[in-house]
């Protein structure tokens, strides 16, 4: 692998970027199960359901990754008066910190692309949608807010699926404004003549999207840069960063300079949103005021960490710095934000593992303690522990607790093999943090009942197990802060 560590001090201002991304949103839903027999109705699996999710595809990843990076986003997207639709506005609403303008076409049949996944296999996909341009009232809508928008944003990605939102001179209307207020254009092509997208400064295509728009060969990396070259004559593109999957990157740029970037990956799971990704990244790399060049070292990192995760999967700047000082993230540090958890969670569902959860405050940490913890593992493959916060855990004990600060009942409870992952939380209760990452098993001490366990109904609704956990007797962390008191 290159060395890369000049990168680690600018992965911080890629917080500072403010970035507008338009384009054709769509929600990719994942339905899992088990396939252990043949239909007798046709030769195909029959696949026995047992979960599903939702979440933002197309334009929508892309400001996923852009508030995984910590980049200001603001955000303009059409879906339909359907439920899709609806749903794609409530895990927009859930993206921290990002502008979001949803419009609604009530004709548009908003685009769904539901993957049936056995065995971390994908047997069938499934779309729904209306690929057709928008309708003059919401294309006039559409365009209004990106004018209004486009001044206070450094970069613009465009991120085209080819679902309609930015046919019809759409594009090159955006490109247009953004040139006039001065921010750069990022694209991200699908297909079709790119001359639509002319006068953008990065066109961001993979292999077969720079053959179709070219009619050039594109085998060997000199066929790749004459390419690229032809399609910066033409269309005025102040560059093409050619993404050519385990081969790496190829960036382009007017006037000639060329450089090539080997693919940073380590295993490839699953290469869906990857592209997303790289696009996130080149925006806010150029909106912190990165050159090209740097932002496509980036982009090839995020691209290699991404395709190790299942699913449409976005990159965090922990990531990026573990990755380039050469160790993963997720095997030395267990203590995560809650959304880079639920993030880490949803990936260990997806591989079919069955994820646990406890929570406390875990002050002075005891053989009791370690006794539920290790009961709790032997029960499920990862299992999550809810740490209550300084404050969360001063309103549930009293003024004088906790005895130890959050960071520090999180690293001792991090040294226990049996302690997978920790999410500190300010609530009174977990009941949020159950809800979202759904485990399979929840686990408190046997001192209570399972029907006044905190997220016991929203387990079990799902299919999973409450278990109360054996006690080791005379192990208390309040008998133990009173016994130190008395002797003091």
């Amino acid at each position: 692998m290159a060395d890369n560590t000049d990168l680690i001090p600018l992965i911080e201002r890629l917080r500072t970027a403010r970035v507008l991304c338009i384009g054709d949103v769509m929600l990719d839903h994942y339905v899992y199960g088990e396939v252990e027999r043949v239909s007798p109705e046709a030769p195909i699996p029959v696949l026995t359901i047992e979960r599903e999710s939702k979440t933002l595809g197309g334009a929508g990843n892309v400001l996923r990754n852009l508030t995984a990076l910590g980049a200001q986003a603001s955000f303009i997207s059409v879906v339909g008066n359907d439920e899709a639709g609806r749903e794609i506005g409530r895990l927009l609403e859930a993206q921290e910190g990002a502008e979001v303008h949803l419009l609604v076409q009530p004709a548009r049949l908003t685009t769904v692309k539901t993957r049936y996944v056995a065995a971390n296999q994908q047997l069938l996909r499934a779309d729904r949608e209306t690929a057709a341009p928008l309708d003059p009232y919401c294309r006039e809508d559409l365009l209004r807010l990106a004018r209004e928008l486009v001044g206070h944003h450094s970069v613009v990605i465009v991120s085209d699926y080819a679902k309609g939102v930015l046919t019809e001179g759409v594009a090159l209307e955006i490109i247009r404004a953004a040139r006039e207020a001065g921010a750069r254009v990022v694209v991200d092509p699908k297909g079709g003549d790119p001359i639509r997208y002319r006068g953008a400064d990065l066109l961001k295509p993979n292999r077969r999207e720079l053959a179709h728009a070219t009619g050039m060969p594109v085998t060997s990396e000199s066929e790749i840069v004459a390419a690229a070259r032809a399609l910066i004559d033409r269309c005025g593109f102040g560059g093409v960063l050619a993404s050519l999957g385990q081969e790496g990157m190829v960036l382009v740029e007017q006037g000639g300079t060329v450089r090539a970037q080997r693919a940073e990956v380590r295993e490839v799971y699953d290469v869906s949103g990857a592209g997303d990704t790289v696009v996130a990244m080149l925006g806010a790399a150029l909106g912190a005021g990165m050159a090209a060049e740097t932002g496509a070292r980036l982009a090839n990192i995020a691209a290699g960490i991404v395709v190790g995760k299942v699913g449409t999967a976005v990159v965090y700047p922990t990531e990026l710095v573990a990755w380039i000082d050469g160790h993963e993230f997720h095997t030395t540090d267990k203590v995560m934000p809650r959304p880079h958890a639920l993030d880490q969670i949803e990936r260990w569902h997806r591989q079919g593992l069955r994820v646990g959860f406890t929570n406390g405050c875990f002050d002075l940490l005891h053989p009791g303690h370690v006794a539920l913890l290790r009961q709790a593992k032997m029960s499920c493959d990862r299992l999550v522990v809810g740490l209550n916060s300084d404050t969360s855990a001063a309103r549930l004990k009293g003024p004088s607790r906790p005895v130890q600060t959050q960071a520090a009942r999180a690293a001792v409870l991090a040294s226990l093999a049996s302690v997978d992952l920790i999410v500190i939380f300010d609530e009174d209760t977990p009941i949020e943090l159950i809800r979202a990452m759904r485990p399979r098993l929840l686990v408190k001490g046997a001192d209570y009942r399972v029907e006044d366990v905190v997220g016991a109904d929203i387990v079990k609704a799902i299919g999973g197990e409450v278990m109360l956990a054996e006690i080791i007797p005379g192990y208390s962390t309040s008998a133990t802060i009173a016994r130190f008191a008395r002797s003091a």
